[in-house]
């Protein structure tokens, strides 16, 4: 019985989902210009977010997973953080005037560039309070990435 079960744990072993993660902070100004005219957010009353349409400051936390697939550094934290950081750094991305949801997806295009064929989980807040969490190239059900 011994046997049978190691061989059970290994079997699940090699059939797991393996993810990297790693964390990343970057000023920026943004703003949603509809924000001042559309009647659903310039409301007047205490759901007013007309104050969204003026450039304000945020620092943006950033949380980005992708798969690895093996245990052994296929992909080592610290280089993957760095080359993230510097796509902003370098000016390869900009934060601009940018929502959460498409600051993500312009990294994301920038990751499967560069590690084509993984899935890819980016969550952006603002200041890390309110933020997105999108989910790129699951090729598994998502039940089965633990976050």
């Amino acid at each position: 019985m011994i046997q049978e079960q190691r061989e059970t744990i290994e079997r699940i072993k090699a059939a797991a989902g393996r993810q990297i993660w790693v964390t990343f902070r970057k000023e920026g100004v943004h703003c949603y210009p509809a924000a001042a005219t559309d009647p659903q957010l310039a409301t007047g009353d205490e759901y007013d977010v007309s104050f969204l349409a003026s450039p304000h400051r945020h620092i943006f936390h950033f949380r980005v997973w992708i798969d690895v697939f093996h245990n052994d550094r296929d992909i080592e934290f610290i280089q993957f953080k760095r080359w993230l950081e510097n796509l902003y750094k370098d000016g390869v991305l900009q934060l601009d005037y940018k929502s959460c949801e498409m600051i993500a997806d312009d990294l994301y295009v920038q990751i499967a560039a560069r590690y084509s064929g993984r899935c890819v989980i980016i969550e952006v807040s603002e200041d890390g309070e309110n933020g997105c969490s999108i989910s790129y190239n699951l090729s598994r059900p998502s039940s089965s990435i633990v976050i």
